[in-house]
């Protein structure tokens, strides 16, 4: 019958996608995790993996045994604990860099102060690229922007916190910087978030809504890098106003409201319908429904961003 110990192997192959990687992960050979993995598809009597030669990727067999491996390994973990009432074992999260920068880290924070038996493993990178891992089961579950496109059925999307895009210019450009917002966008080094992207659709909503044509002369897939290179007074940018991050106090890089453009990035918690994680991203939704940052979609009213 098969152990504890290989439904983790098996756990570990689904997400990291190579036996090596895995086996990288949960400290055994390549070779010992591929024969757990043979041993488990023979008492299953089933294939769970369609294998290349760099490559075990989950078919559609092992994708159903995700979730319940999952909830099999969790349960044991908190009998293992010894703590039936508290939260254990570990949990793949991934995130956007921006969210780990403000409002997400000062949840996880508080959540590992009660709950200190977690294990948050963290992963940073784009919204579009954790969608899919979400719905794979790679990982328990991802802090995304609101995808401009339907999600898979099995996919839960809740919102947590929303920021004003706004438009961001140096304190000291390298460049003549003109007065007013809309001959801002018009005429500045235009640094543009990668437009493929859940946030680059909305940085094309602000600048369709000025009605101007940027002149673009950068392209990045992350924030932080576009308002550096603001800072250093290289261009201007239309980006998320972080959250907990004070831009009013900021010596280098100065927010040019919009007047008129009503824009925000909508930030929220993606997890599967049905997962063995769901009592700890229960415990993150609560944190921000407790802060008053999760609103009802009906009743939120949008306020106009007029910072100067």
């Amino acid at each position: 019958m098969p152990s504890i110990r290989t439904f983790k192997t098996f756990l570990a192959v689904a997400r990291h996608g190579t036996f090596a990687a895995a086996g990288k992960h949960i400290g055994l050979t390549s070779a010992a995790v591929g024969l757990q993995i043979r041993a488990l598809e023979e008492d299953l009597h089933c294939q769970l993996f369609d294998r290349t030669a760099r490559a075990a990727i989950l078919n559609p067999a092992g994708r159903a045994l995700v979730p319940e491996l999952e909830a099999l390994v969790h349960r044991y973990e908190v009998l293992a604990s010894g703590r039936e009432d508290a939260l254990s074992g570990t949990v793949m999260m991934g995130a956007l860099v921006s969210a780990l920068m403000g409002a997400f880290a000062d949840a996880l924070w508080a959540l590992k102060q009660e709950h200190p038996l977690v294990d948050v493993r963290l992963f940073a990178g784009l919204s579009a690229d954790f969608a899919g891992k979400v719905e794979r089961g790679e990982i328990d579950a991802a802090v995304v922007t609101q995808s401009p496109r339907p999600l898979a059925k099995n996919l839960v999307w809740t919102e947590l916190y929303t920021e004003p895009m706004v438009l961001i210019v140096p304190r000291h450009p390298h460049f003549v910087l003109p007065d007013d917002a809309r001959d801002i966008l018009g005429v500045a080094p235009f640094m543009r978030f990668e437009p493929a992207t859940w946030t680059g659709n909305l940085v094309q909503e602000v600048i369709d809504r000025c009605g101007v044509s940027v002149q673009e002369s950068m392209q990045l897939n992350s924030n932080e890098a576009i308002i550096e290179l603001v800072r250093q007074g290289f261009g201007v940018s239309i980006v998320p106003q972080l959250a907990n991050v004070r831009w009013e106090a900021d010596r280098l890089l100065r927010v040019v409201p919009l007047e008129g453009v009503d824009v925000h990035r909508r930030v929220g918690l993606l997890e599967r319908s049905a997962h063995a994680r769901m009592a700890f991203t229960d415990v993150i939704k609560g944190y921000f429904r407790q802060s008053g940052a999760i609103r009802s979609k009906v009743a939120q009213a949008p306020r106009p961003f007029t910072s100067g």
